[in-house]
């Protein structure tokens, strides 16, 4: 019993110990095995148009207006530069979708109205091989695509030209995101 005793409390010790306040020295900045404030595990993006896991109305797709929805930001991380934010389709047969690709959007940006270019932001080339936003879209007779808007808090403005691809976008996010946050919609026809 005491052996046995000793051995629970040696692990207990070692898993204690590896949870305590490590600073991540040596992981590199953007790692994933460097652990994110408390304040960016809280960022979120919401909007008033759709919940989570929801149908988007059919303004916000090519059905409708394809306008973009309305958005809300909360729990930025200080120490944020700029936003950026990807709206791809998850199901298409060929890999996602780049839907929206917009960045150098204000650090302070809370909201977005719907169909409102982020004042002072820029866009980059969509899927459908235009700048700004176009809506879900998804072949008639197909099962409600899946759409995954991204939000990306950054410690820099992405250095990428207007109409920049996706691809290139990713590269210049890569290790400069300070925090993420996602929102996913669903439609079909």
């Amino acid at each position: 019993m005491r052996k046995e005793v000793a051995i629970v409390a040696a692990v207990l010790a070692v898993a204690v110990a590896g949870c305590g306040g490590g600073t991540g020295e040596g992981t590199g900045a953007g790692s994933p095995t460097t652990a994110a404030p408390a304040s960016a595990r809280r960022m979120s993006v919401t909007s008033p148009a759709y919940p989570d896991g929801g149908t988007i109305p059919r303004p916000h797709t090519c059905d409708g207006e394809d306008v973009s929805p309305p958005l809300v930001l909360t729990g930025v991380p200080g120490g944020t530069d700029s936003l950026a934010m990807v709206m791809r389709d998850l199901d298409t047969p060929h890999g996602a979708f780049a839907h929206w690709l917009v960045w150098d959007i204000g650090a302070g940006t809370r909201r977005l109205a719907a169909g409102q270019r982020p004042p002072g932001a820029e866009e980059g080339r969509n899927g459908f091989g235009t700048d700004g936003y176009r809506g879900p879209c998804p072949p008639r007779g197909d099962h409600p695509h899946r759409y995954l808007l991204t939000v990306y808090a950054t410690d820099r403005r992405p250095p990428v030209s207007p109409g920049a691809s996706l691809d290139a976008l990713r590269r210049a996010l890569s290790g400069h995101t300070l925090a993420t946050a996602t929102l996913t919609g669903r439609y079909g026809h």
